[in-house]
């Protein structure tokens, strides 16, 4: 059985070569819990984090095999800590602080955080700072973690910093509402200058993407897959990236 997926791995790894391929994909790497249930019942959903944590350190290395340019990934929505209780969130801002070290420290990637930092504990922020300022400049992969992320509170604040930069200007409400541009409030968003995802893949069969980059996803192609976060393997990441290579995308025409 292993020689069988072995081989057919392969043979999806050459049928790539030549084809488009994504330069931005986002993953929301969902189903972490519903594995912990299944595999470990009984037992605390920390043992679902982890393993979603470990396939993410897997992940990154395979979008780096293959030359993809920005990977964004989501791991802690700003729902997550409104509902969780603290005994199940501060393990998983644990597991989450340890995995941002972990991209940091391995000299490959350049990591960005994106999202509300101020609504964690200031310790864990603090950290997660730590470690992506040790990143910066650094080429390679850029790797953005979205943490304590919300797609509706991005916007917000979004507006927030572009009507404060521009009442500093001296600009009037009434002028901002008559000259605002689209371009205006992306640059505004956590993730500023870079391009949008061109692939957005989400695990555990759910199909909606619950506010995830609202903004940039506008015109991201979209691609779910049936596996639970921590089961998702390399064969399932390449069918999702054959099934983007044979679109044609039209950018919303």
């Amino acid at each position: 059985m292993q020689l069988a997926y072995s081989a057919y791995e392969r043979r999806l790894r050459r049928a790539l070569a030549g084809a488009t391929l994504p330069n931005h994909i986002a993953v929301m790497a969902d189903g972490n819990r519903r594995w912990a249930r299944a595999n470990s019942p009984g037992r605390a959903p920390l043992d679902g984090y982890r393993a979603g944590a470990d396939k993410l350190r897997e992940f990154v290395t395979w979008c780096d095999d293959l030359h993809i340019g920005i990977v964004t990934v989501w791991v802690l929505s700003t729902e997550n800590l409104k509902r969780e209780a603290d005994t199940e969130v501060l393990p998983l801002l644990g597991v989450i602080a340890e995995l941002v070290r972990d991209l940091a420290a391995s000299g490959r990637y350049r990591v960005q955080l994106v999202g509300a930092l101020d609504l964690l504990p200031d310790d864990v922020a603090a950290s997660l700072h730590a470690a992506e300022r040790s990143t910066e400049n650094r080429p390679g992969m850029h790797i953005n973690v979205a943490v304590s992320y919300g797609g509706r509170r991005e916007l917000a604040d979004a507006v927030r910093a572009l009507l404060r930069d521009e009442a500093a200007r001296g600009t009037t409400l009434e002028h901002l509402a008559d000259t605002l541009e689209v371009d205006q409030i992306a640059q505004y968003l956590y993730t500023k200058d870079q391009p949008d995802p061109d692939l957005i893949i989400r695990t555990s069969g759910e199909q909606r993407l619950s506010g995830f980059l609202t903004w940039q996803s506008a015109h991201s192609e979209l691609y779910f897959c049936e596996a639970l976060w921590p089961d998702f393997r390399r064969v399932d990441f390449y069918r999702a990236l054959r099934s983007y290579a044979q679109r044609e995308r039209r950018y919303g025409l």
